[in-house]
């Protein structure tokens, strides 16, 4: 596995410093692989939208932003469940 060293201002590490129970290494883990996989996701989701159908870019347009909100969020927990699993492999 490979290691990295991160420079935080201090009022950031003087804020981690009272939270002694949270293991920082994880939280940093986690954000980094999200992130990753956002940026991966993202590349993805345009090639994807190239390939729709005209009637159903029309159709996604037309989704009201509460319901796409809604769907964005679980797709977003599912997919960080998938990645907790995955980091422990």
């Amino acid at each position: 596995m490979a290691h990295i060293t991160l420079s935080l201002p201090d009022e950031a590490y003087m804020e981690m410093k009272r939270h002694p129970e949270i293991k920082w290494s994880e939280v940093a883990r986690h954000a980094i692989i999200e992130k990753t996989l956002l940026l991966k996701k993202s590349m993805h989701t345009t090639e994807f939208v190239k390939l729709l159908s005209t009637e159903t870019r029309k159709d996604l347009q037309q989704v009201p932003s509460e319901k796409w909100a809604a769907f964005t969020k679980a797709v977003k927990k599912a997919g960080w469940k998938r990645t907790k699993y995955l980091t422990r492999a």
